[in-house]
């Protein structure tokens, strides 16, 4: 700025001298003389402003001709001049219409040309950093993953493509299913670039699938922080991976203090049923079964479920049939009209040996309603008030074809679990189980009717079998299953 302004004063003031000397000369009454060996030659004043002026111009010419030899002399040696840089306007020109070419070729699915081009892109430009990604994903494309390979790693020389290449090998370690190198791959493009979503989303899919719950915990803070996870999903999820955890440290016989982490997974997330069952059971372990009993409350009010009221059963584990009804009357109070509710007080009536109250607490749910469960349920309330052999198998035989009701399924791949994970050993989605009747229910294979207590008798054999499992009234009756009643062949 400072001499750009200085050449145009000095400009001026050539200009202004220039003028007043030729002001002068025209002004004055001789001329000029000049001796050129030997001879003298005397100009008038016009003549000498001309000759002033023709030797300005030769001047001119001769400083532009000197300028243009010192310029040919540095482009020969290499400087950078302005024939270099109009060389170099040229080929950067063709250099990045042989890039444009190649992102097109790429878009298009064409592999070859696309290599092509880049290559001939990073000859003009010399930029590998804008060429080598396109020679990389064109390798991709045509199969070519050694040279994929070998520009990604290229790409790690680089701070500003670093993470390029990062995300790049663990793509493709991802694609030849080598977690383990993936996941350190993960860890380094996470620490690169944290806010990136897509690398966060595969780093904690990683870290799930390999049962790193801690670092998955960790990972999901980061994602909280940094603002690519709404707070309300990041409760939830950081719920299910504090569960996780706390199941771990249960299997390793850990101390009651280490799994506090069960109270601190419901505490995140209240109606997510497996924490608050295991909650209440730590609190039960630590002598505390009101703390219990309000965690269960809370969870089933919010989503009846037969773990809950195992776990509440488990609260009182002596008391009398009729003492556990009218203890469950408080717990079942906000949901009565759910099936679930219907469901149990019949299985807690037909352990207090209450048919007709059984009957009343079902409904009319069998009909409404018809899972395997409440057609079992009804069975034995048919056993239970005398019904003939042949009633109670026909409605055996209905519940064996019919849904077995709400199950842990996936809400990605619909995929049915039989007991709740934190990832979907199917599809691999984190946190994506809901209790709930899958859209096609698979009636095959065995039923399994929780905390029925009872049903005798032994009625012709049936193709397939109906297993009843343990539950919580099966320990107040003294009356045992008959096997022989509950494992037949269903008419197929």
């Amino acid at each position: 700025m400072l001499w750009s302004l200085t050449k145009i004063l000095l400009f001026v003031a050539a200009i202004a001298g220039l003028t007043l000397g030729a002001g002068y000369l025209l002004e004055s009454d001789g001329g000029v003389m000049l001796t050129v060996a030997g001879v003298e030659y005397t100009l008038s004043p016009l003549m000498s402003v001309i000759a002033l002026c023709v030797l300005l111009v030769v001047l001119w010419v001769f400083l532009k001709l000197m300028s243009l030899l010192v310029a040919t002399l540095k482009f020969i040696n290499g400087d950078e001049t302005a024939l270099s840089r109009y060389f170099d306007r040229s080929r950067e020109r063709r250099g990045f219409q042989a890039l444009t070419e190649g992102m097109m070729a790429l878009a298009s699915g064409e592999g070859r040309a696309a290599m092509d081009k880049a290559r001939k892109a990073e000859r003009l430009l010399r930029r590998p950093e804008l060429t080598n990604l396109i020679t990389a994903q064109a390798a991709e494309i045509t199969g070519d993953k050694r040279k994929a390979e070998e520009v990604y790693k290229r790409l790690l020389q680089d701070d500003q493509t670093r993470f390029v290449g990062v995300r790049g090998l663990m793509k493709q370690k991802l694609e030849d299913g080598k977690t383990e190198t993936a996941l350190k791959l993960a860890e380094t493009a996470f620490a690169l670039k944290p806010r990136h979503v897509e690398t966060s989303d595969i780093l904690l899919k990683l870290q799930a699938d390999s049962e790193d719950w801690k670092g998955a915990r960790n990972t999901l803070n980061a994602k909280l922080k940094h603002g690519t996870l709404p707070r309300d999903v990041h409760r939830r999820r950081d719920a299910v991976l504090a569960l996780s955890e706390a199941k771990a440290l249960l299997s390793e016989d850990a101390s009651i203090s280490e799994r506090e982490d069960f109270i601190e997974a419901n505490r995140l997330s209240p109606d997510l049923i497996p924490a608050a069952a295991m909650a209440a059971r730590s609190y039960i372990a630590k002598g505390k079964p009101r703390f219990a009993m309000r965690i269960l409350k809370k969870a089933w009010e919010a989503h009846p479920h037969p773990d809950l009221a195992a776990a509440y059963a488990e609260i009182e584990p002596n008391e009398t049939p009729q003492e556990r009804i009218k203890r469950f009357g408080v717990l079942v109070k906000p949901t009565l009209d759910h099936p679930e509710t219907k469901m149990l007080m019949a299985e807690l009536q037909i352990a207090a040996e209450d048919f007709p109250a059984a009957r009343k607490a079902l409904g009319d749910l069998w009909e409404a309603d018809p899972t395997a469960r409440s057609l079992t349920i009804l069975a034995a309330i048919e056993k239970g008030e005398g019904a003939a052999d042949d009633i109670v198998k026909g409605w055996l035989a209905r519940a064996v074809n019919a849904p077995r009701g709400p199950q842990w399924v996936c809400d990605k791949c619909h995929n049915i679990h039989g007991e709740w994970v934190p990832v979907c050993g199917n599809c691999g989605a984190l946190d994506s189980l809901s209790w709930t009747a899958p859209s096609s229910d698979d009636t095959g294979g065995p039923v399994s009717v929780d905390m029925l207590p009872m049903i005798v008798g032994a009625p012709e054999p049936m193709t397939g079998e109906i297993v009843f499992s343990d539950s919580v009234g099966s320990g107040d009756t003294e009356e045992e299953i008959d096997e022989e009643t509950v494992a037949h062949e269903p008419t197929k």
